[in-house]
């Protein structure tokens, strides 16, 4: 490597750069550039394939963006170092931005060791627990894992699946009775010989083939042991493995494998109002393990591409990743994907392809994490700013002494009187707390009467919250005019509540959104600004309480037209359905199963799954 620098010439001001001599005499290799301010300290680092070009595109005369001019204006030196490569010139760049943490480029904190599963080792009853840190006990580490949720998710499942301790040593060893997760069936009580040595050996055979993603071969197992049990009659031992075929597809069943084993990072970036969103997902033997968001803070306003590059460059260079797989699919196009792969390898000794144009089950997977980045990076800019505001100008539109905490709504969805189901959504000032929604199914009540149905489910709502002597909604949403209001405004007095307060949600005139009109207790109604954020929050609120309504509407309707089983498909005979009995676990699964899942039923085609799908959802 050689290291060159440039500065003021002779003949220009002390307080200016003079970029066309630096210019003039600039290698075209590869290499790094650093920029520096009057005081000598660091503003930029940057890398580049061709030096010369790459440094021009700061002092054009145009096209620059306002941060990227607020950088060029504080330059008062250039340092440039020439590598062998493009790829020498990455590596470089990522240690010196990691030295001298320029305060123009993207910068990205180290996260924490990545946690693992721990299975133990050298004892009748191997235990499962969440590590994270030096790998010393004795046993098998599985993961990495992105964060300690989704190995607490991983062990929840695992623990009302296969039922192998998770319990300390210390309580394993000094258990004189079984404790409450035996009696809750999430462990099998080995503590007090409540399984023998050989049947927990089984369970921990089958949480190792879940954790090393051979989710085939388990399937297969506990396929095999149910034959078996009901064969010898033992129908409970037979429904246990049921269950855990059961739980083992609903685990998978948005997962895509093939070949059984397969390691990669999805990572998908959205930029956008000077942020950025960078969303990577897992996958690990086939299957998505978790996912991470990380929010560089892009100092120059660069596109989506130009983001993703310099978060990859220095997410796989730095070690903050929870490992290198040998593929990552990224979500655009990058100038540097070559580059970046062979800085890689140089960096840790390990291969690894960058690529953007895939297909198939990787390009589903690229939509999925593309669609969480905006979302995450849409929530991140509205949660912090825009919902306070909207809270705050509710407060003062309503009156109220200081912001609501709680805001619940309530919808009623029907068809034609059909199943009606009414619908409680709750949100507070860090948005829908999903939580605490709450679905009521309507009976006797005349058939699309909306009054009646209100009414039950407002009696049914605070009438068991005051039992439970749980917190009341500040302000209390209705979907509806002044008739729902008025039968909300009976209930609450019949029930002796007070402290809420109540707002009718009309549609108005044109029944248009942003045309609203809000129907206060004392019958004064209010049409809003169609800009007001408080409308906008109410808009939210209340379009939420409608999507859940309709949701748990079509699901009680569908379940109740439901009619054909499996004798009454044409084609599907005993042996197919033996066959997607056996695969499924039971009839309820193969209910619940996507075309994909159907077809991959031996004996199972494609369009004969589409039939099944079409004939179980009366479509």
């Amino acid at each position: 490597m050689s290291n060159e620098s440039g500065g003021n010439a002779s003949g220009t001001h002390a307080d200016s750069f003079d970029s066309a001599s630096f210019l003039k005499n600039l290698t075209t290799k590869p290499g790094v550039y650093q920029m520096y301010d009057a005081e000598g300290g660091i503003l930029y680092v940057g890398k580049a394939k061709n030096l010369k070009n790459r440094v021009s595109s700061y002092f054009r005369n145009s096209g620059l963006t306002i941060k990227t001019q607020a950088l060029v204006s504080r330059i008062r030196n250039i340092e440039i170092t020439v590598t062998p490569s493009e790829a020498e010139a990455l590596v470089l760049e990522h240690n010196l931005i990691k030295s001298q943490k320029p305060p123009f480029n993207i910068l990205l904190r180290d996260d924490k060791s990545f946690p693992y599963i721990f299975l133990s080792s050298g004892e009748p009853h191997p235990r499962l627990a969440l590590h994270r840190g030096a790998k010393k006990k004795v046993g098998r580490y599985f993961g990495p894992f992105p964060n300690v949720s989704a190995v607490r998710e991983s062990l929840n499942f695992l623990q009302k699946t296969f039922g192998v301790r998770q319990c300390e040593d210390s309580v394993y060893r000094n258990r004189t009775r079984p404790c409450l997760l035996y009696q809750i069936e999430r462990c099998s009580g080995p503590c007090v010989e409540a399984v023998s040595e050989r049947e927990y050996a089984a369970d921990v055979e089958q949480t190792v083939l879940f954790l090393e993603g051979k989710n085939d071969s388990l399937q297969k197992n506990l396929a095999g042991a149910m034959e078996l049990a009901s064969a010898n009659l033992a129908f409970e031992q037979a429904a246990l493995y049921r269950d855990r075929i059961t739980a083992l597809r609903q685990v998978q069943a948005q997962q895509v494998i093939e070949s059984g084993q397969m390691n990669m990072d999805v990572v998908a970036c959205a930029a956008e109002a000077g942020a950025a969103c960078v969303h990577i997902l897992y996958v690990r033997q086939g299957r998505v393990v978790g996912s991470k968001n990380y929010y560089p803070k892009d100092r120059l306003e660069n596109d989506e591409a130009t983001v993703l590059s310099a978060f990859i460059s220095h997410h796989y260079l730095g070690g903050t990743s929870m490992d290198i797989p040998p593929s990552v699919i990224v979500s655009h196009t990058l100038d540097d994907e070559k580059a970046i792969g062979d800085a890689v390898a140089l960096n840790s000794n390990k291969q690894v392809q960058i690529t953007s144009n895939v297909r198939t089950y990787r390009a589903k997977w690229v939509a999925m994490a593309l669609q969480a980045a905006r979302l995450n990076l849409r929530s991140k800019l509205n949660s912090a700013q825009s919902l306070l505001q909207r809270f705050e100008q509710l407060q003062k539109i309503m009156g109220f002494d200081e912001a609501p905490e709680r805001i619940e709504c309530f919808d009623i969805s029907h068809s034609s009187g059909e199943k009606t189901v009414a619908s409680c959504v709750v949100f507070d000032q860090n948005g829908p707390r999903k939580s605490d929604y709450r679905r009521f199914n309507i009976e006797g009540i005349t058939a699309g009467d909306d009054y009646a149905a209100m009414e039950q489910a407002l009696n049914r709502r605070y009438s068991r919250l005051q039992k439970e002597g749980k917190k009341l909604p500040d302000l209390l949403l209705i979907d509806g005019g002044k008739g729902q209001l008025g039968k909300a405004i009976e209930v609450l007095a019949e029930l002796g509540i007070q402290e809420v307060t109540l707002l009718g949600v009309a549609k108005g005139t044109t029944r248009k959104a942003g045309f609203e009109t809000l129907v206060k207790p004392d019958g004064t109604e209010q049409v809003m600004a169609a800009d007001s954020p408080a409308l906008h929050l109410i808009q939210q609120v209340r379009d939420e309480a409608h999507r859940f309504a309709i949701t748990g509407h079509k699901q009680r309707r569908d379940q109740a037209r439901r009619t054909s089983t499996l004798e009454n498909i044409p084609g599907i005979g005993p042996k197919r359905r033996r066959e997607m009995l056996h695969y499924f676990g039971g009839l309820q699964e193969v209910m619940r199963a996507s075309i994909d899942d159907l077809a991959k039923v031996p004996g199972i085609s494609k369009k004969m799954a589409e039939e099944v799908y079409s004939a179980l959802h009366s479509e």
